[in-house]
């Protein structure tokens, strides 16, 4: 090849040898591009200088020379696709061979933003990042934040952040602390020895249409067990309801966003659990302590109009917050709420089906993930493997299908007087406790056929759970690896300053005109302070604020 077609290369300090048709291989690329006009062509060396990665650009240049791009494992991944932006190569030609180990730097930062929107550190948050939080940055800036503004980031972080401070660690103890009774007592009330005789509580409703009301009275049962929890357990669900009742207005007046907050899963809970209590509580006090319910029966029904003019109305938001559709709502959902308590009260006669609703209590448990990590780490870690816990309800799903309707022909194929598997429905609660490898022994085949069909429900069961499993532990681990080492960075890092390059403004010579004209060997510059650049985001900082910093 002649010479000169050859190109030198300096890039980090280490010099390239190669040839333009080389370069050329790639069109539309920097490489492709290069000529002795460019500012980095030094004409005295002859060779053209980028301060670049030297170890990234051999794999680049090596891409040129063979058409694979290979990824070295020696760089991290977003280092690896910024030299590929800069020298204008896409990231997708990158080999399948090295895609697998390319592409885990797209996981792993993934993975570090979740963990991030957890919050796990519990580092208190600069006033700046409050103000963002809460929208105000243009008070913040500005200075002309009111005292409200200040006091609502004080009084949210109170409840909502447990490592903020120490009177919010008091108030994290006292939540967990009532949450905590809250589900004790719901246990603990429906054991014998905390109940006590109450015969109250045991009736028949009958109805008595008066002139348009209907009055439910109640009558004295002998065939229910005359005992019922003892008060204090009534008290102390009381409190407890009364403490998070408050707890949740006080959240809804001081949260960053209102929509947000009532958006929100624990939000929800909260109102659900503390509602679910106050009306089982007004009805037993309606319906025990004076032993009747009276409704009016002229409360309107008419949902088909409610619908169609919901449907065809102007504009859905005016509609809804219009006096007289509130008042449609309302009185068709005392409508349907009343047929739902005839339907319970009459027909079963008790108030037993009732107590389901202090169930709701429970889940209040899922509150203390706001001051366990592990627990948050938890349920991050069953969002990430809700694809392989889909896949694995649907193989459950379908062999117990399969089994149950195996079994029940397997047990039908002999004369068996003792099957115990009448119908394909019974053979699926059989097929889920064998799958489930839980194994009651309520029901089992007694044919060798049926044996054999329980012995592959078994081995299937082991194989089907046993095969997500490790994916979700992969998952777990991940995330919590990361937390860890996320935690152990350093909470106040180096401030790193990158110099942006400032060229020269030449004035000129100044010449003198005469005898006496002085010569100047040199030009004169006035080359103002370098600038840099803020790594925390702030504004750009000079030479000699940074010279100060430095120092």
């Amino acid at each position: 090849m002649d010479t000169e077609h050859r190109v030198i290369l300096n890039v980090g300090g280490i010099r390239h040898e190669t040839y333009t048709h080389v370069l050329k291989k790639i069109p539309a690329t920097r490489l492709s591009r290069l000529t002795p006009n460019l500012a980095n062509y030094d004409p005295v060396l002859n060779e053209y200088f980028f301060d670049r990665h030297p170890g990234v650009f051999s794999m680049i240049l090596n891409y040129y020379r063979t058409g694979k791009l290979h990824y070295p494992t020696n760089v991290c991944g977003p280092l690896f696709e910024e030299e590929l932006e800069f020298w204008g190569l896409d990231a997708n030609q990158v080999e399948p061979c090295c895609w697998m180990t390319y592409t885990q730097h797209r996981d792993t930062q993934d993975t570090l933003a979740v963990i991030e929107s957890l919050d796990l550190d519990g580092d208190p948050p600069t006033q700046e990042e409050i103000a963002k939080k809460f929208g105000w940055e243009d008070d913040y800036y500005t200075g002309n934040m009111s005292h409200w503004q200040r006091l609502k980031p004080r009084v949210w972080a109170l409840f909502d952040e447990p490592w903020s401070s120490k009177y919010a660690r008091v108030i994290s103890f006292i939540s967990v602390a009532f949450i905590l009774a809250s589900t004790c007592s719901f246990i603990l009330k429906t054991d014998p020895s905390f109940q006590i005789p109450d015969i109250d509580v045991f009736y028949s409703l009958r109805v008595v249409d008066e002139g348009g009301f209907k009055n439910y009275h109640k009558t004295i049962g002998t065939d229910k067990p005359l005992t019922s929890p003892h008060p204090y357990f009534f008290y102390v669900d009381l409190i407890c309801n009364i403490w998070f009742t408050i707890e949740l207005l006080i959240r809804s007046l001081f949260c960053p966003s209102f929509h947000k907050f009532v958006r929100s899963p624990l939000t929800i809970i909260d109102v659900v659990s503390t509602g679910a209590f106050f009306f089982e509580s007004v009805l037993h006090a309606i319906l025990i302590q004076t032993g009747s319910l009276v409704t009016l029966d002229f409360l309107s029904n008419d949902l088909c109009a409610q619908l169609i003019r919901s449907l065809f109305c102007p504009s859905f938001h005016k509609f809804v917050r219009s006096p007289l559709t509130i008042i449609d709502v309302v009185s068709t959902g005392a409508f349907f709420f009343e047929s739902v308590l005839h339907a319970i009260l009459i027909q079963t006669g008790s108030l037993v089906t009732l107590d389901f609703l202090s169930m709701i209590c429970v889940l209040r448990l899922f509150k203390l993930t706001q001051h366990f990590s592990g627990l948050k780490i938890l349920i991050q870690t069953f969002k990430a493997s809700a694809q392989e816990l889909f896949l694995l309800v649907f193989f459950v799903i379908l062999a117990i299908v399969i089994f149950a309707a195996l079994v029940y022909y397997a047990e039908r194929s002999q004369l068996n007087r003792e099957n115990q598997f009448t119908s394909i429905p019974l053979g699926l609660w059989w097929s889920l406790v064998t799958i489930s490898t839980v194994g009651f022994g309520d029901m089992v085949p007694k044919t060798y056929l049926g044996m054999l069909v329980g012995s592959l429900c078994a081995l299937m069961g082991v194989l089907t759970i046993a095969l997500p499993v490790p994916v979700i532990v992969s998952n777990f681990s991940n995330l919590y690896s990361h937390s860890q080492a996320r935690a152990k960075l350093p909470k106040k890092r180096r401030r790193v300053l990158q110099a942006h390059e400032v060229k020269p403004t030449l004035l000129g010579v100044k010449q003198h005109h005469g005898k006496h004209r002085k010569k100047s060997s040199s030009a004169t510059f006035n080359q103002p302070p370098a600038t840099f650049k803020n790594a925390n985001g702030g504004p750009p900082l000079h030479e000699n604020a940074s010279s100060k910093l430095m120092a």
